[in-house]
């Protein structure tokens, strides 16, 4: 640890979170490390979500189940609100078999029922055996689902099932409508406005499953919030005055509007603020970070194709 090191006091970093505290006290490469540590950034609509996911999980098991459908844009964190969910209900092992509360599962990227069954086993951890026929499989996976107590089901990605042609998309709408009725349990599906799209196409289905929006996100009181816990997670040693509403807006036009990318854009500044001896984001670390948005990330590769 260096004199400058030794020399940072509480009132130094009084700007940061008291868990960010020590951790600014630590070499720059450890404190590198930190920043680029995924982390949980709560805001109203995420804790929201996660309400409403929670609600589900102790909903009393009925014949017609309560649904939900989490959507938005690519990169606007639905997947880290689902991998909080899963980290509240973790498999629990026993001397004899695993109980897995919370199982999500990626929509194959092209549809189809058989291929479906053989990720649930997949995700369940079970032998696969492909090449059988989907009523084998079919019942293979529920008595699985059923063995290891599996009370919300969440399917990621799902307006992939638009990918498949329409006798297999309706096909597969009728497996979610048939899950559900079967088990008895919450699904949760997560994607773009094309699942809803795909869900809507079913009136039964659409009835059963509950929207909830994670929009792109606008430079309000909210934004603001949002950007001061990030400043005060990050183990940089000066603050950062990146909460204003000219700051909010900068970042969100230059990250396109969603956590996803406002957080890349963040760490490689907060990256930039230790590597320079900064200590802070600020203009001169946002314009140093090595980052690209989306829009211009596409630019720059159809620029450089034959």
């Amino acid at each position: 640890m260096t004199n400058a090191e030794a020399k940072t006091t509480d009132d130094d970093l009084a700007h940061l979170h008291p868990s960010a505290r020590s951790i600014a006290r630590l070499p720059a490469d450890e404190r590198i490390r930190h920043v680029r540590a995924d982390r949980w950034i709560g805001y109203s609509r995420a804790s929201e979500a996660l309400e409403r996911l929670e609600g589900l999980y102790e909903w009393p098991k009925k014949q017609r189940m309560p649904n939900l459908l989490l959507l938005g844009p690519t990169n606007n964190g639905k997947s880290m609100i689902i991998e909080k969910f899963r980290r509240l209900y973790p498999p629990i092992s026993h001397a004899e078999h695993e109980q897995i509360p919370v199982l999500a599962v990626q929509m194959p990227s092209e549809p189809s029922v058989n291929r479906f069954y053989v990720a649930l086993q997949a995700a369940l951890g079970a032998p696969l055996r492909p090449r059988q026929h989907v009523s084998v499989l079919e019942q293979a996976t529920l008595s699985l689902l059923r063995a290891v107590g599996v009370r919300v089901l969440v399917i990621d990605e799902l307006h992939n099932v638009l990918a498949g042609r329409g006798d297999t998309r309706r096909e597969f709408l009728n497996v979610l409508r048939f899950l559900g009725n079967e088990l008895r349990i919450p699904l949760v599906g997560v994607g773009t406005r094309e699942a809803y799209l795909a869900i809507r196409s079913d009136e039964q289905l659409e009835n059963r499953f509950e929207p909830f929006a994670l929009p792109r996100w606008e430079p309000n009181d909210e934004a603001r919030t949002l950007l001061a816990s990030f400043a005060a997670a990050f183990p940089l040693r000066r603050r950062s005055i990146i909460d204003t509403e000219e700051m909010a807006r900068y970042l969100l036009v230059r990250s396109e509007g969603t956590i996803g990318e406002l957080t890349r854009l963040l760490t490689v500044a907060a990256v930039a603020a230790i590597e320079t001896g900064e200590e802070a984001i600020n203009q001169r670390t946002l314009l140093a970070a090595p980052y690209a948005g989306p829009t211009e990330r596409r630019r720059l590769f159809e620029r450089e194709l034959p």
